[in-house]
């Protein structure tokens, strides 16, 4: 039975058994293995939740989370498992190789009538899919008349909720230089992205691993800095679905941490950093 403490004050600490089963569960749902050393994060994310709900501890959230109605529970326990640490032209390195090296050659797909497709696979709030977006627009003015998309997926739909909207504030535009806010703003100052550079990027509720309705091929897909909270066997399954997503010559980035490894390592060669090409 759960502890009983003040109406709105849940318990802080969460036990060792239940931790334990959020731990399968969070595993279960999304692939990330979520360390010992995260219980105190976990406790602290969790505590709004509890606190809005009125529950009196952490037992009592697992016992939401395990029952038969725990849908939006376990998008919850999602949201606050997930590190949405992102930012506009995040790791620049990786925007100047798509704008001088690997949309270049591609560019006579839209123009041409062929289909140019990248992906944006944990796009968190937005930024790298719209970041993407500015780079494509900017080498392709008419790119929303040619057959050119990004599809941009996270398995945390709060986060894509705010994606769609494609608004920001001063913390998300901070950094950016004049000629990267106009590439992503417009010239007038406005805190909404670009409708030309909305109407290039579909938004979609995606596990990584789970089921992939999408069948590709892609020229370019980011995942960059989410690979690092799985388990190795299921970074390697990951990089052996990504090869058989990409056209020959396509690309796969990932973020400064992350290295191919397994079976995967055979189809693709390294080009730059943290820059992969599929052979063939």
């Amino acid at each position: 039975m759960p502890q009983t403490v003040a109406p709105g004050r849940p318990d802080n600490e969460i036990d060792a058994e239940t931790f334990a089963r959020l731990q399968r569960i969070v595993e279960r749902e999304t692939g990330i293995a979520l360390a010992e050393g995260k219980r105190p994060m976990l406790q602290a994310r969790l505590a709004t939740r509890l606190r809005s709900l009125g529950m009196a501890g952490f037992q009592e959230f697992l016992t939401r989370v395990e029952g038969p109605d725990a849908a939006t529970e376990r998008a919850s326990l999602i949201s606050a498992i997930t590190t949405n640490v992102t930012s506009f032209f995040r790791e620049a390195h990786h925007f100047t190789l798509l704008q001088d090296r690997i949309l270049p050659p591609l560019l006579d797909q839209p123009r041409n009538g062929a289909r140019l497709r990248l992906w944006s696979s944990a796009c968190s709030s937005g930024e790298e899919a719209y970041s993407i977006a500015a780079i494509l627009l900017a080498a392709v003015p008419d790119a929303n008349r040619r057959d050119a998309r990004i599809l941009a997926t996270d398995i945390d739909e709060q986060v894509l909720n705010r994606a769609i909207t494609g608004d920001y504030g001063p913390q998300q535009m901070a950094g950016l230089s004049p000629v990267q806010r106009g590439l992503l703003f417009g010239p007038t100052g406005s805190t909404q992205i670009r409708s030309e550079l909305r109407q290039l990027v579909g938004f979609r509720q995606l596990n990584l691993n789970g089921d992939w309705p999408m069948r590709g091929p892609f020229d370019v897909i980011f995942c960059r800095n989410v690979a690092i909270y799985f388990p190795r066997e299921r970074q390697e399954r990951l990089w052996q679905r990504f090869a058989d997503l990409l056209a020959p010559g396509g690309w796969l980035l990932l973020g400064h941490s992350e290295r191919l490894s397994g079976p995967a390592t055979a189809a693709f060669r390294c080009e730059d950093i943290t820059a992969y090409r599929k052979i063939g």
